[in-house]
Order: C-alpha cells, then sequence, then structure tokens
C-alpha cells in the first residue's frame, strides 16, 4: 500500500523545471543590473560618457572628434598622448571646438579637440581624454599613411 501511494504522487516534470530555473536566473540578472546602474549612476552624480568618433593625424596635429553617450553635459579636462601607454605627456597646446571645452548629452552633439602634436606613419599613438566628471576616455591606433 505505501508503494502504491508514492507511485501515485505527481511531480513536476524535468522540463518544466528547467524553465522555472532559467526564469528565475535571468530574473535575478536582470534586477541586479537595474540596481547597480542605478547605483553607479548616482554614485559619480553625472552620467558623462565620452566615445571617440574619429581621429585624424598629419604631420604636426592630432584631431580627435569625441561624442557624449551620457546624459549630463561634460566638459574636458585635460588630454594625455604618448607612444606607450606608460608615457602618457599632459597636452597643453590644445585647441577646442566649441571653445567652452563643453560637449553635450544633448543630440548630436560633438566636441572637436585639435592637438599641436608631431606624428608619424605606422607609430601606435595612445590616448586619454579626461572628463571634469566621469570615466576617462582612453584608445590607442596606429597612423595610418
Amino acid at each position: 500500500m505505501l508503494k502504491k501511494a508514492l507511485r501515485s504522487r505527481k511531480a513536476i516534470s524535468p522540463i518544466l523545471a528547467t524553465l522555472l530555473l532559467i526564469v528565475i536566473a535571468v530574473s535575478a540578472i536582470v534586477i541586479t543590473y537595474a540596481w547597480v546602474t542605478t547605483f553607479l549612476t548616482g554614485a559619480t552624480g553625472q552620467d558623462v560618457r565620452l566615445t571617440k568618433i574619429n581621429v585624424y593625424y598629419d604631420a604636426t596635429q592630432v584631431v580627435i572628434d569625441l561624442k557624449n553617450m551620457g546624459t549630463s553635459d561634460g566638459k574636458i579636462q585635460s588630454v594625455y598622448i604618448g607612444t606607450s601607454p606608460t608615457a602618457l605627456v599632459n597636452q597643453t597646446s590644445i585647441t577646442y571646438s566649441p571653445l567652452s571645452r563643453i560637449v553635450s548629452a544633448q543630440g548630436a552633439s560633438t566636441i572637436r579637440i585639435t592637438v599641436t602634436y608631431g606624428t608619424n606613419v605606422g607609430t601606435r599613438y595612445y590616448f586619454k581624454i579626461n572628463p571634469e566628471a566621469g570615466p576617462w576616455l582612453e584608445f590607442n591606433e596606429v597612423r595610418s599613411g
């Protein structure tokens, strides 16, 4: 009789159990992502995310076009260029367009940074651009002919 009672109980099928675990795991990941994103944005106070659009070279200048993908306007504080990631030099001969050095988060606003810096074809250059608030933008490129 005990064997008959145990055999008559129905359980969740393995497929349904697997699907339920997947739904729970995905939900936990989404909730954690939303919480961390909100926490990090609130911790910095501003959301400035610089993105490189293009870099142009000639013998005496480097022109860098940037866009702000964040939600707050950002002001460029400093620009570093070098031929190795550990030997970057803070550049002082810079012009900005717009002159305010502010890259707006609204619309398709961009900023053009022109640095007087001698470059050679075939050399890899490392860049670090520091906004007053938000993470630094770091990238490297080889100057092509």
